[in-house]
């Protein structure tokens, strides 16, 4: 276990993790020149278009230093809010980590919150500062933030630019330095900590795992101590980045295990993976599991219906296989009057939940009626019983409700200087309240403040990023639950409460949520050939309305003259269908429209 370092790579969104971990997969030799391409380790198609990493992705290198061979386990995290359950399941299974910092754009809030979580596994943290090829590069000032927010000297920062190459070979050789070997006894009972896990439909589940002890071999008898699950080690290996079989894995390595069950809901991740009593000669009480992972609470609750009410059983499995290496993700079933049957399931945030919806629709070609994203509300009733709410459509009737909560986040903000005023603003606008503010660096501050949640995931960070030219940043945890003042914001098309629209809001914003939605499906709804109206409703009272035209057909066009009193039939025939459509018709919603809404 000498020569073995472990480590995973954290940032901000959009720093260059990825592209850093393309060069360290190109100085090692671990992928040929030939088949190497931008963001490697990004093999989901969303996550090459959306240009940022959603999935954690392991991979074991071979590097040599001094003359002495070197196995180097990489993990690379997301950056984004809403998958840091992803970096924490990382940071868990490794001894160290690269702290990595845009030049450009200087310390962010996910590169704080990120360094704490690294701080509490007590890893060792190697700081480097990356772009450093940009024109606007600002090395000095980065490099100043960098050693006040570690408090060390601004030379044991590393400057690289991971686009090309430059100073990333003397980074790798820290990494070897600098990051302790893992320790662990390779003659001990097995511990493996599951810290991912995917599907095979021949192998079963197969589990990633960090070997903190023992060894495991192909075909041993295994358990799952959590849940007391017995399986066999159908395969075992590393990753290459793909799944690389070898006879065994041994305690430091980071590799994985095929199972063979085939339940997904039977494995989870932070369980222990350890060798059954009967081929180890100990009594499974007495084998201690490692400390697993604080189950995450989901924060953001949409309904996902299949179009075709046969998929019901197909979404069913399709969000268990997702849940299997998405533990975030949480789906319970429900059913609706016109919705059908379908799953209520809970996000970390609404980019979590956009993506969830798209590979559900890619990958499962599942097509979806999609609710609008809501948080967890607590409504005391005059029973004074409390209810948590967490769909618009189980919102009670306003007569029985005594009181309304609504869960309240604490905000962190980082802004230049220069953007400051707009972005004061603009907490004012989603009713934020200031608890403080700290000077960062040479021109940031950092703003603290507290907010609704169901503000801050109706478009806060798009517009944070628009008001600041993208130089502004935030993270956010939940802080507890507040009083409010909400409604329920109910959408009829064309007469017809269509309840997957439905939302709450604040009072004071139901007009305005209210024409604005309107506004949007009038925008994308497909024309009919009669009139739609579009309408926003409150208590049963209309707030906001309108009409989506009918769509003309010219049905006299193939006259060529004749007597006015042909036209004139033809044309009353067509009103009347019209209106036959209008009475009996019922609009069908494509699904772009519900992701059109969903977003926002």
């Amino acid at each position: 276990m000498e020569n073995i370092r472990n480590f995973c790579i954290i940032s901000h969104i959009d720093h260059g993790k990825s592209t850093l971990a393309d060069r360290f997969l190109e100085l090692t030799g671990t992928i040929p020149k030939d088949k190497m391409r931008p963001q490697f380790l990004d093999a989901m198609p969303l996550e090459r278009e959306k240009g940022i990493t959603i999935k954690m992705t392991p991979v074991r290198m071979r590097y040599v230093l001094d003359s002495n061979p070197y196995i180097l386990n990489l993990i690379d995290t997301p950056g984004h809010v809403d998958f840091s359950y992803e970096v924490s399941r990382s940071l868990a299974a490794v001894e160290g980590a690269i702290l990595l910092v845009d030049v450009t754009k200087g310390i962010q809030a996910q590169t704080i919150a990120n360094l704490e979580l690294a701080r509490k596994q007590n890893l060792t943290v190697i700081p480097a500062i990356n772009k450093i090829d940009s024109p606007q590069a600002r090395i000095k000032e980065t490099k100043e933030e960098l050693a006040q927010l570690l408090n060390i000297p601004e030379n044991e920062i590393f400057e690289i630019s991971a686009k090309y190459g430059t100073n990333v070979e003397k980074l790798l050789e820290a990494v070897i330095k600098k990051i302790p070997s893992p320790r662990g006894d390779t003659q001990s009972f097995l511990r493996a900590l599951i810290f991912d896990l995917k599907y095979d439909a021949f192998k079963g589940v197969v589990a990633f795992v960090r070997v903190f002890d023992g060894q495991i071999k192909k075909n041993e008898k295994i358990l799952l101590i959590s849940n007391k699950i017995e399986g066999e080690a159908k395969e075992v290996g590393y990753f290459t980045p793909e799944m690389f079989p070898q006879k065994e894995i041994r305690a430091g390595e980071v590799g994985f295990i095929a199972t063979g069950i085939k339940e997904p809901g039977k494995v989870r991740v932070g369980d222990t993976i350890t060798i059954q009593r009967s081929t180890f000669n100990i009594q499974h009480s007495e084998i201690e599991p490692l400390p697993g992972y604080k189950e995450p609470k989901p924060m953001v609750f949409a309904s996902f219906f299949p179009q075709n009410p046969d998929d019901f059983d197909l979404l069913r499995d399709s969000l268990a296989k997702l849940k299997l290496n998405d533990p975030s993700l949480t789906f319970e079933p429900e059913t609706k009057d016109g919705l059908g049957r379908g799953y209520r399931c809970g996000f970390l945030g609404t980019l979590h939940a956009e993506i969830i919806s798209e590979r559900v629709l890619r990958e499962y070609k599942l097509k979806l009626i999609i609710s609008t994203p809501s948080v967890l509300y607590k409504i005391i009733d005059n029973k004074d019983k409390e209810l948590f709410i967490k769909s618009a459509s189980d919102w009670p009737d306003f007569s029985q409700i005594k009181e309304i909560q609504e869960p309240w986040v604490k905000l962190d903000v980082i802004v230049p200087q220069n953007y400051l005023g707009r972005i004061l603003e603009l907490l004012q606008d989603f009713e934020a309240r200031k608890i403080e503010s700290k000077y960062f660096g040479g021109d940031k501050t950092l703003l603290i403040y507290e907010a609704p949640l169901r503000a801050i995931i109706t478009g806060f960070y798009d517009k944070l990023k628009g008001a600041s030219q993208g130089f502004s940043s935030m993270n956010y945890e939940l802080s507890g639950y507040k009083i409010a003042d909400l409604v329920k914001l109910e959408i009829l098309i064309a007469g017809k409460k269509e309840e997957a629209f439905s939302k709450i809001v604040s009072r004071k914003d139901a007009y305005e949520d209210g024409k604005k939605t309107v506004e949007k499906l009038k925008e994308i709804l497909p024309s009919q050939l009669f009139s739609v109206p579009l309408q926003a409703a409150i208590s049963g009272k209309i707030v906001a309305r309108e009409t989506i035209r009918a769509k003309g057909k010219d049905v006299i066009a193939p006259l060529y003259g004749g007597d006015y009193s042909r036209k004139r039939k033809l044309l009353e025939r067509q009103k009347k269908g019209k209106k036959d459509l209008k009475e009996k018709g019922r609009i069908v919603i494509p699904p772009n429209v519900f992701f059109e809404i969903f977003r926002g």
